[in-house]
């Protein structure tokens, strides 16, 4: 399956395009802090780990860009928990 990453600046989220199925994060950055309000997974996408997919690339993003991660909804904040090679990025 061939997936498609990109920062869709306009509506201030990253989208995570496995199929025909997304899978995105809302983010806003302040003060070097990239903060995630919101991740959702199209219901196909749901149980495939499409979102920790998704979540591996921000985290990526979020280091390449040198910003903190301060993840505020419930799945984000868990991910992040989960994976904590990714520890030194929360703000």
């Amino acid at each position: 399956m061939s997936d498609t990453f990109v920062d869709n600046i306009e509506r201030g989220r990253f989208e995570l395009t496995e199929g025909s199925h997304l899978a995105y994060a809302t983010y806003r950055i302040a003060d070097g802090q990239m903060l995630i309000p919101y991740v959702e997974a199209a219901s196909p996408l749901r149980g495939t780990g499409a979102a920790g997919r998704l979540l591996e690339r921000v985290a990526a993003e979020a280091r390449a860009r040198g910003l903190k991660v301060v993840p505020m909804c419930g799945y984000a904040s868990r991910w992040f928990r989960r994976n904590t090679q990714h520890g030194d990025l929360l703000g």
